[in-house]
């Protein structure tokens, strides 16, 4: 990958869900050291701080959904953030739990209309994330996103999606966990997905290329959102949802280079790391590693890792 201006964006929401602790991951992938790597591979490195919410009403909890005031505020802030942002280099937005993308995505999709480009999104998650504030039944919003971005009905107190992404133009890498409501939606739409059987059947890396393959030939840019729990609890035990059988250390790595080597990669969520459930630091310093591949680390280069 090309050098580039890596903008680094405190994400520190944490009114997605009901368990507490993802507000502790930006500062948590600061302390393992993602600038330092990444201006290692010879990247600018500009950390822009932690964002905050915008003014709203505060949340009665009286209503069937968690912190919808608050997640809606957080969702204005970072739309207007990305869109800031992208023009200035590649932004890196650290969560956070995954509502986080109700703002990055949308974002992203409006600076990508504005010059004239499609955008693609990359979930890499164990779950769809395309509940709607009718069908979730947790009320969780960090369960959200896909559908919100893609312009699905039900987010009327939620700031408009002008430029909402195409179906056909997102893919999901590594899921395991879809409800019910979830499942009849995804069969409905043209969303490319690709579940851990199809991984263990065929490889990762055949659907990813193929993926890869339509965003280039579509001259788009490429939104990746990079959920902890992509990755198996062995792996990655730092998150509140976690499901086993995910990815292994290598596949997420292998997933990560073939993102660099397509230069397509134009901005990227790392969510849900809670790091009061981590050992030691220890997925803080995966995902961390995990992003430095993204951005051109090979496997030759790869240091050797200590958790103590």
């Amino acid at each position: 990958m090309t050098q580039t201006t890596c903008l680094l964006i405190g994400c520190p929401v944490d009114s997605g869900k009901r368990r507490p602790g993802c507000l502790m991951g930006p500062d948590a992938y600061r302390t393992a050291g993602l600038a330092e790597e990444l201006a290692t591979l010879g990247h600018a490195v500009e950390d822009l701080g932690n964002l905050s919410p915008d003014p709203h009403q505060p949340d009665t909890g009286d209503g069937r959904l968690f912190k919808p005031n608050l997640t809606a505020a957080w969702t204005e802030s970072l739309t207007r953030a990305a869109i800031e942002a992208m023009p200035r280099g590649l932004p890196i937005f650290l969560g956070g739990d995954h509502a986080l993308s109700l703002g990055t995505v949308a974002g992203a999709a409006a600076h990508a209309a504005s010059v004239g480009r499609p955008l693609f999104v990359l979930w890499l998650d164990a779950h769809s994330d395309i509940h709607t504030p009718d069908t979730t039944e947790t009320g969780h919003l960090h369960g959200t996103p896909i559908a919100y971005v893609t312009g699905r009905p039900g987010f009327e107190a939620f700031p408009p999606v002008p430029h909402p992404v195409a179906e056909e133009n997102v893919c999901y890498i590594g899921l395991r966990s879809v409800d019910p409501a979830e499942r009849k939606l995804l069969e409905q739409s043209r969303i490319h997905r690709y579940d851990m059987r199809q991984i263990d059947e065929h490889g990762i890396a055949r659907p990813l290329a193929g993926f890869l393959d339509k965003v280039a030939a579509a001259g788009g840019m490429l939104h990746v959102s990079l959920d902890v729990d992509f990755l198996d609890p062995s792996v990655a035990p730092a998150v509140g949802t976690t499901v086993p059988g995910g990815a292994t250390f290598r596949e997420a790595h292998l997933v990560m280079e073939m993102i660099s080597d397509s230069g397509l990669l134009t901005s990227l969520d790392l969510v849900e790391l809670n790091p009061f459930l981590d050992e030691r630091g220890r997925t803080a310093q995966v995902m961390v590693d995990l992003a430095a591949s993204a951005l051109g680390r090979r496997v030759f280069d790869r240091p050797t890792t200590t958790h103590y």
